[in-house]
């Protein structure tokens, strides 16, 4: 889910649907890397301008999915869209392949290689779902979990072949297990923002997490035996109110946030971050390590980095070293290359680009 990149402009757009994109690769500024950033090699920076993120690899390894805002291109709200890798030195084409209605989140490739799964709104309405008045909460930052949003199967055409969720409230935030054949996902059906796991084949699904609050961003290992997540957990009687009220009006305050990890089935769920304000986005590394982002160095919460530690939230170590945003991490299926998306050399803008490397452990 990714609400770091507000839009002003809302009006319909179905006419992009498939349009394609080519972005021609440029010169390198330093600031592509850091000099502390020892992990990444090669970095290629893939696209350059606009507000790109949740870039995630196909099994295969050959193709991109990724959400997409761009106004001045007639793209107020996020729309999926999906890219070959290029060779370095190669430019990245892309083209939409989610409606072209609605807002759409949390893109992801099918296990053939020839479908992808994302969340939209645009079975409840065309244009884009309105952003959430700050001013009504004392200007908190916070998300808006569209209660439109549902989880949609589609071709790499953008043709949709299925709707895979159909129940009232936010399903989105879905990613599958290595073999393909579950779906991990966020909903709201049961009243409290829970992790679900669903057999595609069957449709049948099942809620693995239980406790009070927000559970979401979750992910499978490699092996797929075990699962790792963002959670927020109120505490104290003016938390629960807040956050039950907050919820009433679609809506979470996601600032405090730690990352959990369970058996795949959910049970033995483990708190394995202790670090306060936003711990978020996590995901493995092959050998069952884990790499996350956080704001926990910061008080005023700013900037956010990656961090890779054990499974048992040991061995913290900082990834990157940019001054503005890094996040949205994952490996390809051999764990030899990262994509993440980061603000660094946007040229001073609030731009948010792709970026993938090699990775030296």
């Amino acid at each position: 889910m990714n609400y770091f990149f507000a839009v002003l402009l809302i009006f319909g757009f179905a006419s992009f649907n498939n349009k394609k994109y080519t972005i021609q690769q440029s010169s390198f500024a330093d600031s592509i890397q850091y000099p502390e950033e020892k992990h990444f090699k090669n970095v290629q920076q893939l696209t350059f301008g606009a507000d790109n993120a949740e870039a995630y690899w196909s099994y295969d390894g050959e193709w991109l999915v990724f959400q997409r805002t761009a106004p001045k291109e007639g793209l107020p709200c996020d729309q999926i869209f999906i890219g070959k890798v290029p060779k370095r030195g190669e430019p990245f084409t892309y083209k939409m392949v989610s409606t072209g209605k609605g807002r759409t989140t949390c893109g992801f490739f099918t296990k053939d290689n020839k479908h992808i799964i994302y969340a939209s709104t645009h079975g409840s309405a065309d244009t884009c779902p309105p952003l959430p008045d700050r001013s009504k909460y004392s200007n908190k930052y916070i998300w808006p979990v569209y209660a439109g949003y549902d989880i949609y199967m589609a071709d790499l055409n953008g043709k949709v072949v299925k709707k895979l969720t159909n129940t009232p409230g936010y399903d989105a935030e879905a990613t599958l297990s290595p073999d393909g054949t579950k779906m991990i996902f966020t909903s709201m059906r049961d009243g409290d923002l829970d992790l679900y796991v669903m057999n595609l084949q069957t449709g049948k699904t099942k809620r693995i997490t239980h406790e009070l609050g927000y559970d979401g961003g979750a992910w499978f290992s490699a092996d797929g035996k075990k699962i790792i997540w963002r959670a927020s957990r109120p505490k104290t009687e003016a938390e629960i109110q807040e956050y039950k009220e907050l919820l009433k009006e679609n809506l979470v305050a996601p600032i405090q946030m730690e990352v959990f990890i369970a058996n795949a089935d959910g049970s033995n769920a483990k708190q394995i971050t202790h670090l306060g304000q936003a711990n978020w986005a996590p995901n493995f590394l092959l050998d069952g390590r884990v790499i996350f982002c956080s704001n926990h160095e910061y008080k005023r919460g700013f900037p956010f980095n990656m961090y890779t530690m054990n499974a048992d939230g040991t061995a913290v170590e900082k990834i990157s070293h940019d001054k503005t945003f890094d996040a949205f991490p994952m490996f390809n299926r051999n764990g030899k290359k990262i994509v993440f998306c980061s603000n660094r050399n946007n040229g001073g803008t609030y731009d948010t680009n792709i970026f993938i490397a090699d990775w030296a452990d």
